[in-house]
Protein backbone atom coordinates (compact mmCIF):
# COMPACT_ATOMS: atom_id res chain seq x y z
CA UNK A 1 0.00 0.00 0.00
CA UNK A 2 1.32 3.51 -0.96
CA UNK A 3 0.73 6.45 1.47
CA UNK A 4 0.15 10.17 1.14
CA UNK A 5 0.36 13.06 3.48
CA UNK A 6 -2.02 16.03 2.34
CA UNK A 7 -0.12 18.97 3.68
CA UNK A 8 -1.85 21.60 1.25
CA UNK A 9 -3.94 24.63 1.64
CA UNK A 10 -3.28 28.22 2.74
CA UNK A 11 -4.23 28.07 6.60
CA UNK A 12 -6.34 30.95 6.56
CA UNK A 13 -7.96 29.99 9.84
CA UNK A 14 -4.06 30.22 11.48
CA UNK A 15 -3.43 33.47 10.14
CA UNK A 16 -0.91 35.30 10.58
CA UNK A 17 0.97 32.66 11.68
CA UNK A 18 0.54 30.94 8.53
CA UNK A 19 0.89 34.08 6.03
CA UNK A 20 5.11 32.52 6.23
CA UNK A 21 5.05 28.80 6.74
CA UNK A 22 3.00 26.29 6.06
CA UNK A 23 0.26 25.25 8.86
CA UNK A 24 1.90 21.42 9.01
CA UNK A 25 5.43 22.85 9.63
CA UNK A 26 4.24 24.48 12.71
CA UNK A 27 5.52 23.26 16.05
CA UNK A 28 3.14 20.62 18.01
CA UNK A 29 4.96 20.74 21.06
CA UNK A 30 8.58 18.88 19.96
CA UNK A 31 8.38 18.22 16.79
CA UNK A 32 6.86 19.79 13.46
CA UNK A 33 3.31 19.28 12.85
CA UNK A 34 4.03 16.69 9.72
CA UNK A 35 6.01 14.12 11.85
CA UNK A 36 2.04 13.53 13.51
CA UNK A 37 0.50 12.17 10.21
CA UNK A 38 3.55 10.59 8.75
CA UNK A 39 3.75 8.18 12.14
CA UNK A 40 0.84 7.18 11.00
CA UNK A 41 1.49 5.85 7.95
CA UNK A 42 4.91 4.37 9.32
CA UNK A 43 2.71 2.42 12.07
CA UNK A 44 1.08 0.77 9.03
CA UNK A 45 3.80 -0.43 7.79
CA UNK A 46 3.88 2.02 4.91
CA UNK A 47 7.19 3.37 3.59
CA UNK A 48 6.64 4.48 0.22
CA UNK A 49 4.72 8.01 0.91
CA UNK A 50 4.27 11.06 -1.75
CA UNK A 51 3.88 14.11 0.41
CA UNK A 52 1.17 17.04 -1.31
CA UNK A 53 1.87 20.89 -0.50
CA UNK A 54 2.18 23.94 -1.87
CA UNK A 55 4.49 25.07 -4.64
CA UNK A 56 5.94 27.67 -2.32
CA UNK A 57 6.40 25.27 0.99
CA UNK A 58 7.18 22.33 -0.54
CA UNK A 59 11.25 23.43 -0.72
CA UNK A 60 10.54 23.93 3.10
CA UNK A 61 9.01 20.38 3.50
CA UNK A 62 12.26 19.10 1.32
CA UNK A 63 14.83 20.46 3.99
CA UNK A 64 12.94 19.20 6.61
CA UNK A 65 12.52 15.25 5.73
CA UNK A 66 14.94 14.92 2.72
CA UNK A 67 14.20 11.39 0.74
CA UNK A 68 13.56 9.43 3.89
CA UNK A 69 15.79 7.16 3.71
CA UNK A 70 16.85 7.86 7.23
CA UNK A 71 13.61 6.35 8.58
CA UNK A 72 13.55 3.55 6.11
CA UNK A 73 11.38 5.31 3.55
CA UNK A 74 10.89 6.70 0.02
CA UNK A 75 9.21 10.29 -0.01
CA UNK A 76 8.10 11.36 -3.14
CA UNK A 77 6.62 14.92 -3.25
CA UNK A 78 4.38 17.36 -5.39
CA UNK A 79 2.54 20.43 -5.14
CA UNK A 80 -1.13 21.23 -5.50
CA UNK A 81 -1.38 25.23 -6.65
CA UNK A 82 -4.77 26.06 -5.18
CA UNK A 83 -6.86 23.48 -2.52
CA UNK A 84 -9.45 22.30 -4.82
CA UNK A 85 -10.18 19.54 -2.68
CA UNK A 86 -8.99 16.94 -0.49
CA UNK A 87 -9.97 13.94 -2.85
CA UNK A 88 -7.76 16.21 -6.04
CA UNK A 89 -5.04 14.04 -4.03
CA UNK A 90 -5.81 10.97 -5.96
CA UNK A 91 -5.71 12.70 -9.13
CA UNK A 92 -2.15 14.36 -8.46
CA UNK A 93 -1.07 11.00 -6.90
CA UNK A 94 -2.55 9.07 -9.56
CA UNK A 95 1.01 7.86 -11.21
CA UNK A 96 2.65 7.60 -7.52
CA UNK A 97 0.19 5.17 -6.49
CA UNK A 98 -0.19 3.35 -9.76
CA UNK A 99 -1.81 -0.21 -9.60
CA UNK A 100 -1.43 -0.07 -5.66
CA UNK A 101 -4.00 0.89 -2.39
CA UNK A 102 -3.62 3.89 -0.80
CA UNK A 103 -3.93 5.42 2.66
CA UNK A 104 -4.37 9.21 2.56
CA UNK A 105 -3.91 11.33 5.74
CA UNK A 106 -4.17 14.48 6.71
CA UNK A 107 -1.09 17.03 7.36
CA UNK A 108 -2.67 18.25 10.58
CA UNK A 109 -4.60 15.57 12.10
CA UNK A 110 -3.14 13.74 15.02
CA UNK A 111 -3.99 10.17 16.03
CA UNK A 112 -3.13 8.56 19.66
CA UNK A 113 -4.30 5.61 21.17
CA UNK A 114 -3.34 2.25 22.28
CA UNK A 115 -2.67 -0.87 19.56
CA UNK A 116 -3.45 1.79 16.70
CA UNK A 117 -0.78 -0.11 14.66
CA UNK A 118 -2.57 -2.93 14.80
CA UNK A 119 -5.66 -2.05 14.19
CA UNK A 120 -4.52 -0.25 10.92
CA UNK A 121 -2.70 -3.52 9.19
CA UNK A 122 -5.71 -4.89 10.11
CA UNK A 123 -7.92 -3.03 8.35
CA UNK A 124 -5.51 -3.16 5.69
CA UNK A 125 -5.38 -6.22 5.52
CA UNK A 126 -8.98 -6.63 5.47
CA UNK A 127 -9.91 -3.68 2.71
CA UNK A 128 -12.35 -4.06 0.37
CA UNK A 129 -13.38 -0.73 -0.82
CA UNK A 130 -12.75 2.04 1.56
CA UNK A 131 -12.23 2.18 5.24
CA UNK A 132 -12.74 5.22 7.14
CA UNK A 133 -12.25 6.26 10.77
CA UNK A 134 -14.82 7.77 13.52
CA UNK A 135 -14.58 9.21 16.49
CA UNK A 136 -17.39 10.84 18.97
CA UNK A 137 -17.14 14.72 19.10
CA UNK A 138 -18.97 17.08 20.64
CA UNK A 139 -19.62 19.61 17.74
CA UNK A 140 -20.42 17.54 14.67
CA UNK A 141 -21.37 20.24 12.53
CA UNK A 142 -17.92 21.25 12.26
CA UNK A 143 -17.04 17.76 10.02
CA UNK A 144 -18.12 14.92 7.81
CA UNK A 145 -20.72 13.28 9.83
CA UNK A 146 -21.36 9.03 9.58
CA UNK A 147 -24.89 8.05 10.25
CA UNK A 148 -25.34 4.39 11.55
CA UNK A 149 -28.69 2.25 11.88
CA UNK A 150 -29.00 -0.03 14.96
CA UNK A 151 -26.70 -2.27 13.61
CA UNK A 152 -23.98 -0.04 13.45
CA UNK A 153 -23.47 0.13 9.76
CA UNK A 154 -22.90 2.90 8.06
CA UNK A 155 -25.76 4.19 6.12
CA UNK A 156 -25.04 8.25 5.38
CA UNK A 157 -22.58 10.38 5.17
CA UNK A 158 -23.08 14.11 5.75
CA UNK A 159 -20.51 17.02 5.35
CA UNK A 160 -21.11 19.52 7.88
CA UNK A 161 -25.07 19.42 8.41
CA UNK A 162 -26.50 21.79 10.59
CA UNK A 163 -28.12 18.86 12.26
CA UNK A 164 -26.38 15.86 12.37
CA UNK A 165 -27.28 12.17 12.73
CA UNK A 166 -25.14 11.45 14.80
CA UNK A 167 -21.93 12.79 16.75
CA UNK A 168 -18.99 10.46 14.94
CA UNK A 169 -17.03 12.61 13.01
CA UNK A 170 -14.98 11.17 10.01
CA UNK A 171 -11.50 11.59 10.99
CA UNK A 172 -8.59 12.90 8.12
CA UNK A 173 -7.62 9.20 7.84
CA UNK A 174 -9.05 7.28 5.05
CA UNK A 175 -7.76 3.81 3.34
CA UNK A 176 -8.73 3.31 -0.32
CA UNK A 177 -8.59 0.25 -2.71
CA UNK A 178 -7.25 0.96 -6.38
CA UNK A 179 -10.21 2.05 -7.60
CA UNK A 180 -10.44 5.65 -5.89
CA UNK A 181 -7.91 6.97 -8.13
CA UNK A 182 -10.71 6.21 -11.01
CA UNK A 183 -13.74 7.51 -8.68
CA UNK A 184 -12.00 10.67 -7.98
CA UNK A 185 -11.36 11.31 -12.02
CA UNK A 186 -14.39 11.32 -12.60
CA UNK A 187 -15.45 13.53 -9.50
CA UNK A 188 -17.78 16.57 -10.34
CA UNK A 189 -16.61 19.99 -8.33
CA UNK A 190 -18.50 21.25 -5.63
CA UNK A 191 -19.96 24.46 -5.71
CA UNK A 192 -16.65 25.51 -4.24
CA UNK A 193 -15.19 24.08 -7.59
CA UNK A 194 -13.51 21.33 -4.83
CA UNK A 195 -13.23 17.95 -5.54
CA UNK A 196 -14.95 16.59 -1.98
CA UNK A 197 -13.67 13.16 -0.09
CA UNK A 198 -16.98 12.89 0.83
CA UNK A 199 -18.51 12.25 -2.44
CA UNK A 200 -15.76 9.68 -3.03
CA UNK A 201 -16.85 8.26 0.30
CA UNK A 202 -20.48 8.22 -0.85
CA UNK A 203 -19.63 6.32 -4.41
CA UNK A 204 -17.94 3.24 -1.73
CA UNK A 205 -21.35 3.68 0.25
CA UNK A 206 -23.60 3.20 -2.84
CA UNK A 207 -21.81 0.67 -3.77
CA UNK A 208 -21.91 -1.24 -0.11
CA UNK A 209 -18.46 -1.15 -0.08
CA UNK A 210 -17.21 1.82 2.48
CA UNK A 211 -16.98 0.78 6.27
CA UNK A 212 -16.03 2.64 9.43
CA UNK A 213 -14.14 1.83 12.12
CA UNK A 214 -14.45 3.54 15.69
CA UNK A 215 -11.83 4.86 17.46
CA UNK A 216 -14.13 4.92 20.60
CA UNK A 217 -12.73 5.95 23.90
CA UNK A 218 -9.27 6.46 25.34
CA UNK A 219 -8.23 7.16 21.77
CA UNK A 220 -7.42 10.89 21.05
CA UNK A 221 -8.34 12.26 17.50
CA UNK A 222 -6.91 15.82 17.14
CA UNK A 223 -7.27 18.36 14.39
CA UNK A 224 -4.58 21.35 14.60
CA UNK A 225 -6.69 23.98 12.58
CA UNK A 226 -7.20 26.65 14.72
CA UNK A 227 -5.28 28.88 17.03
CA UNK A 228 -7.03 26.89 20.29
CA UNK A 229 -6.45 23.25 19.00
CA UNK A 230 -3.20 23.68 18.01
CA UNK A 231 -2.35 25.09 21.51
CA UNK A 232 -4.30 22.63 22.49
CA UNK A 233 -2.77 19.71 21.07
CA UNK A 234 0.51 20.84 22.00
CA UNK A 235 -0.45 20.84 25.34
CA UNK A 236 -1.92 17.37 25.11
CA UNK A 237 1.61 15.82 23.57
CA UNK A 238 3.18 17.84 26.06
CA UNK A 239 1.51 16.56 29.04
CA UNK A 240 1.48 12.88 28.05
CA UNK A 241 5.03 13.06 26.63
CA UNK A 242 6.32 14.53 30.30
CA UNK A 243 3.97 11.76 32.42
CA UNK A 244 4.92 8.61 30.55
CA UNK A 245 8.36 9.35 29.23
CA UNK A 246 7.71 8.60 25.86
CA UNK A 247 7.53 10.94 22.94
CA UNK A 248 4.68 10.73 20.31
CA UNK A 249 5.27 10.19 16.51
CA UNK A 250 8.90 10.17 16.96
CA UNK A 251 9.87 8.94 13.68
CA UNK A 252 13.19 7.83 14.63
CA UNK A 253 11.61 5.15 17.68
CA UNK A 254 9.05 4.27 15.35
CA UNK A 255 11.36 3.38 12.12
CA UNK A 256 13.16 1.36 14.78
CA UNK A 257 10.14 -0.68 16.06
CA UNK A 258 9.17 -1.22 12.72
CA UNK A 259 12.28 -2.76 11.57
CA UNK A 260 12.29 0.35 8.95
CA UNK A 261 16.35 1.27 10.44
CA UNK A 262 18.90 -0.58 12.61
CA UNK A 263 19.29 0.66 15.98
CA UNK A 264 23.23 1.59 14.89
CA UNK A 265 21.13 4.20 12.78
CA UNK A 266 18.89 5.18 14.99
CA UNK A 267 21.22 6.25 17.41
CA UNK A 268 23.41 7.93 14.76
CA UNK A 269 20.04 9.85 14.46
CA UNK A 270 19.74 11.28 17.50
CA UNK A 271 23.66 12.15 17.45
CA UNK A 272 22.85 14.77 14.55
CA UNK A 273 20.35 16.12 17.24
CA UNK A 274 22.36 16.06 20.11
CA UNK A 275 21.92 19.43 21.62
CA UNK A 276 18.28 18.84 22.00
CA UNK A 277 16.01 16.79 24.25
CA UNK A 278 14.35 14.93 21.50
CA UNK A 279 17.56 13.83 19.92
CA UNK A 280 18.80 12.64 23.95
CA UNK A 281 15.44 10.30 23.72
CA UNK A 282 16.68 9.13 20.07
CA UNK A 283 19.83 8.21 21.58
CA UNK A 284 18.06 6.39 24.56
CA UNK A 285 15.88 4.16 22.65
CA UNK A 286 18.83 3.12 19.78
CA UNK A 287 20.56 2.58 22.98
CA UNK A 288 17.76 0.29 24.71
CA UNK A 289 17.48 -1.49 21.76
CA UNK A 290 21.42 -2.46 21.09
CA UNK A 291 22.81 0.47 19.57
CA UNK A 292 25.81 2.16 20.52
CA UNK A 293 26.02 3.76 24.13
Amino acid sequence: MKGIVLAGGNGTRLYPITQATSKQLLPVYDKPMVYYPLSVLMLAGITEILLISTPADQPNFRRLLGSGSQWGLELTFATQPQPNGLAEAFVIGRDFVGDDRVALVLGDNIFYGPGFSVTLRRAMAQLDGCVLFGYAVKNPEHYGVGEFDAAGRLVSLMEKPVKPRSDKAITGLYLYGNDVLDIAAELTPSVRGELEITDVNREYLRQGRAQVIDLGRGFAWLDTGTHDSLLEASQFVRVLENRTGVRIACLEEIALRMGFISAGECHALGEKLAKSAYGDYVREVAVAAGGAA
